[in-house]
């Protein structure tokens, strides 16, 4: 599994978006801030957007928001929303693409090792990498 560099802006943009949760923020602004390509932010806000992660106000005064409390916005769900499941293997995913799968021995070890990567992630919310956020700096 590896993030990508997407995800990684994906993310930045939503930490920035949780510190300034109270207001509607303009994609120049984010971009500025958290060093993002504004090409790049408007295809990644349009991901977070269909998955129900922030919201969009067109207009002179649109931008983006928040659609939830970051408390309850995973790390998982914009890992997932900006590239897709997380797996070891295409295997844990489908096993119609491998004809092993049913007696494979590694199959399992595939599974179990997604299954922790995923639970680990998912503990992750953004209220927690805020926090953690502001200790750093």
């Amino acid at each position: 599994m590896e993030i990508t560099r997407e995800t990684d802006y994906a993310i930045r943009c939503l930490l920035y978006l949780c510190k300034n949760e109270d207001r509607v923020v303009m994609m120049d602004e984010v971009s500025r801030e958290m060093y993002i390509p504004k090409s790049f932010l408007a295809k990644i806000l349009q991901k977070l957007t269909k998955a129900s992660i922030v919201k969009s106000f067109r207009g002179v005064k649109g931008g983006f928001m928040l659609l939830k409390n970051p408390g309850e916005t995973t790390l998982l769900e914009v890992i997932v929303a900006v590239q897709g499941p997380i797996f070891m293997s295409k295997c844990v995913v489908d096993k119609k693409i491998c004809s092993r799968s049913g007696f494979c021995s590694v199959h399992p070890i595939w599974r179990s090792i997604t299954d922790s990567v995923i639970k680990k992630i998912s503990g992750y919310n953004f209220k927690k990498l805020v926090a953690i956020d502001k200790k750093a700096v």
